[in-house]
């Protein structure tokens, strides 16, 4: 886990009932609370449910505010921001239509009767295949980043460089930040414009809901039922790397068909050796060395959702 946290907490979704301030205080999370909300966009100061449960010491940071200000400051950057934006869109989409071939492939022998003899190696083939297919479509978002960083570097920019000061500044009383969710895209481009991350050792960090995709080594978009017919998941981004070992799935029970077991099942397969770890409302995961569940489930193999008992 990097940086070096005092502990990370990964929670569940915080609306309508909140319970990130009971469990921030129940680990000892000390000093003023730092909010990042800026998966929520313009709305990110709608924020009132979390600070009254965390307490009147907590404030926001204010990253998409910030980060507007940012492009207006800096056209150039906003510029070559926004074409990453667009490549990345593309790749997406050249990635998902690997990805319907090689699941569809994967799926169908997975159906398929007959010798196992025969059978079983080719089912297993096709799952490495889809494996390979998301390893590579990180390693093309990890090309398409660096390329804009090398050309545009704007952690030494004057105007991410006044804002990051100011962060860096504001968060100097803080003992514990909340990541709370919202459209995780757009609040991984704030973290990740601002270098949140390395203002986080030392820190209690509790990631709610999509803060927890965020924050991860991968982020991994899912939805089983959508408006426009069944999904895959789909390896989304490169979260800030926080954590390993774990895939967190928000909304969980609401997103997944949890009663099909051929679903549930290569799911896990297919991110193991990662836990895809459900994240309800009220679902908790802390990481202080190892993983400690309190009573949240994970998808297990075997195709069911399993009470998880945490590991190392």
């Amino acid at each position: 886990m990097s940086p070096s946290l005092r502990r990370l907490i990964l929670l569940g979704p915080q609306r309508p009932n909140p319970d990130v301030g009971g469990v921030l205080a129940e680990v000892g999370g000390r000093g003023p609370v730092a909010l990042v909300t800026a998966g929520w966009q313009e709305w990110e100061e709608d924020d009132g449910h979390l600070r009254s449960s965390l307490g009147p010491e907590t404030f926001n940071l204010r990253l998409y505010e910030r980060a507007e200000r940012v492009w207006r400051d800096d056209p150039e950057l906003a510029d070559g921001h926004r074409e990453l934006q667009r490549r990345v869109r593309r790749l997406r989409h050249a990635y998902n239509v690997r990805l319907a071939s090689a699941m569809d492939a994967w799926i169908d022998l997975e159906k398929m009767t007959g010798d196992p003899v025969v059978l079983d190696a080719e089912r297993l083939d096709a799952l490495e295949a889809v494996k390979a297919l998301d390893r590579h479509h990180v390693r093309r978002l990890g090309e398409l980043r660096r390329a804009f960083y090398e050309t545009f570097d704007p952690l030494h920019r004057g105007a991410v460089v006044r804002e990051r000061e100011d962060i860096r500044r504001t968060l100097e009383p803080v003992g514990s930040v909340v990541v709370d969710g919202g459209h995780v895209p757009a609040l991984l481009n704030r973290l990740r414009l601002f270098g949140v991350g390395d203002f986080l050792q030392d820190r209690v960090v509790a990631a709610c809901s999509g803060g927890a995709m965020a924050v991860a080594s991968r982020v991994v978009l899912f939805h089983d039922s959508p408006p426009w017919g069944p999904g895959h998941a789909e390896v989304g981004e490169v979260g800030l790397g926080l954590f390993a070992g774990v895939v967190a799935l928000p909304h969980g029970s609401a997103r997944l068909r949890l009663d099909d077991p051929g679903r549930v099942s290569r799911l896990a397969r297919r991110f193991a050796p990662d836990t895809c770890v459900i994240l309800d409302p009220g679902s908790r995961v802390d990481w202080d060395g190892r993983w400690h569940s309190h009573g949240s489930r994970h998808l297990t193999q075997a195709g069911h959702p399993s009470e998880w008992e945490g590991a190392a």
